[in-house]
């Protein structure tokens, strides 16, 4: 006897054995029952859900000699015949092979004969999104005024497709995407009438790739049965048949990424690669894993929301706690972009390895979460000591870290700089290595123009604060703003310090115009700086 897909074998026969889709069994139960059946149908959801199974059983419910309930009794003739495929009640269109005019005229010749047993006849038409304009007008009359014995069916993943003036003719049923627990449980129930071992969390994981579909968890379930025949089905095994990951490889890359160490990163990669892994999953699987670290550190009550083991959760819990949020945003917006530049790429490797480098390397871009992140690991070494003060490292033969800062060398051939204090007044010192914390108190619309704001030294002992929009000036400008960040500041710094807004427009970044304070006090203390003089 041929082997029947896992799929097939077990489509359900009735409303009863239908999962996930209850609001919908539901309401056309109740609409058999009470005998207010409609003449058109339209459902909509995504792959695998069980929009062609629930329109059968539909047809079938409706041609049943003796209903339960709603439900087919699936044992009269009609029940039989609808089951077996050789009803001509039911008539199943392929939308995508038979979407033009003449095959809709056909229907609209047809819908003349009423059936020669049964009640209804039951068009149900599949992909009916791929139907040609010519076609949806064909079909329009005869589904606005169907004679009496004729249900449409029409089914579609894409619903924005479709004319409104088909959309309004239907009753339309939104199929929802079914829960990890629900598969998971169909998945052990079928498991234990096959007779097939299997580990709780190797299902688990199945029902998580299947995003949804019912109908591929058990092609994913038959792949790793067949692999494994004769086995209890492990986890490992089934991370192996579907080229996936496991959730400590994420953990031991992030770290790596953390450390800077591309070298490591590119060598796990490496590893994943030879050991077979799928790139596309790795991508998708590890933006998962980011997102999970993300929702960790969004609140205190997210175990319930991530579906993982109690252990791995101990693991996000550590992990959550060594990168900010800023960063894993970065993280997951440059990995987002890498799986949609994956799917058609020739050279996956290659795109991935880039990925790699750039959450290791943020200097390689410009965008402000990666200058945030680049702020944070110079703030890191700080504290690490990285960096030693200027005349230590001058007895020691390093060079002054601020020598090539713009303007310097010129101002001094040209006569046209000033030096400044060596040391830059402590109060303005604390105010700029606090000054993250100090706008994170603020009201959310000035802390959100602060955020893109840079530091400089005005005068001695004054604070420059430098905007490139003028917006954004505007609005720090303002009294009460300019009043609620000096207060902000004496809160942090328990020291008062004056501050002056000013917008930058010579045109040019601000690091070829500006002195950057906050990186002068990064990369050496006590060291010589000098600004362009404001008088020439």
């Amino acid at each position: 006897m041929p082997y029947t897909a896992l799929y097939r074998k077990f489509r359900p026969q009735e409303f009863e054995d239908v999962r996930g889709q209850e609001h919908i069994v539901t309401t056309l139960k109740n609409q058999i029952k009470a005998e207010r059946i409609g003449h058109a149908y339209l459902f909509c959801g995504t792959r695998g859900t069980g929009k062609t199974t629930i329109a059968k059983i539909f047809a079938k419910a409706v041609n049943c000699e003796s209903p339960v309930e709603g439900s087919p009794c699936g044992i009269c003739k009609s029940c039989r015949a609808i089951a077996a495929g050789s009803s001509m009640n039911v008539i199943e269109i392929d939308a995508a092979s038979n979407n033009g005019v003449d095959n809709i005229r056909e229907i609209r010749e047809e819908v003349a004969y009423s059936p020669a047993e049964g009640k209804y006849k039951v068009y149900i038409i599949d992909e009916v999104h791929m139907l040609s304009i010519g076609a949806f007008n064909a079909l329009l009359k005869t589904l606005e005024e169907p004679p009496s014995y004729v249900i449409f069916i029409l089914a579609t993943t894409e619903a924005h497709k479709i004319p409104i003036t088909i959309l309004s003719r239907c009753q339309r049923y939104d199929f929802r995407r079914i829960s990890i627990d629900t598969i998971s449980a169909r998945l052990e129930e079928l498991l234990s009438r096959e007779q097939v071992g299997a580990e709780p969390k190797a299902v688990r994981y199945i029902a998580k790739a299947a995003d949804g579909s019912m109908r591929d968890a058990l092609s994913l379930l038959d792949q790793c049965i067949a692999f494994y025949l004769g086995e209890s089905l492990t986890y490992d095994h089934v991370l192996e048949v579907l080229g996936a990951v496991d959730v400590e490889v994420f953990s031991g890359m992030l770290r790596k990424i953390i450390a800077q160490d591309i070298i490591g990163a590119i060598a796990l990669l490496e590893e994943l690669l030879v050991q077979g892994r799928e790139p596309g999953q790795f991508v998708v699987d590890f933006t998962w894993y980011l997102r999970n670290l993300l929702l960790l550190q969004s609140s205190d009550n997210m175990e319930d929301v991530l579906d993982i083991s109690s252990e791995n959760l101990a693991l996000l819990k550590e992990e959550a706690q060594m990168a900010d949020g800023e960063q894993l945003m970065r993280y997951i917006r440059i990995f987002s972009e890498l799986s949609n530049q994956i799917r058609y790429a020739a050279q996956k490797r290659v795109l991935i390895e880039i990925a790699l480098i750039k959450l290791c390397k943020p200097e390689m871009e410009r965008d402000y979460g990666s200058l945030a992140q680049r702020v944070a690991q110079l703030e890191q070494k700080l504290e690490q000591g990285a960096f030693v003060p200027a005349m230590a490292a001058q007895e020691h033969g390093f060079q002054d870290p601020a020598a090539h800062l713009p303007g310097r060398e010129e101002g001094r051939e040209e006569g046209t700089a000033k030096k400044l204090p060596k040391a830059i007044p402590e109060d303005i010192r604390e105010a700029v290595e606090n000054w993250r914390p100090i706008i994170e108190g603020l009201s959310s619309g000035l802390k959100n123009y602060l955020k893109a704001a840079h530091l400089s030294l005005a005068g001695e002992n004054q604070l420059l604060v430098v905007l490139d929009d003028e917006v954004a000036e505007g609005f720090v400008s303002t009294e009460a703003h300019m009043e609620e960040l000096k207060e902000g500041i004496s809160q942090r710094i328990g020291k008062e310090v004056e501050v002056k807004i000013q917008r930058n427009e010579t045109g040019q970044p601000f690091e070829e115009s500006y002195v950057d304070l906050g990186n002068v006090i990064k990369q050496a203390i006590n060291m010589e700086i000098t600004i362009e003089d404001e008088d020439e």
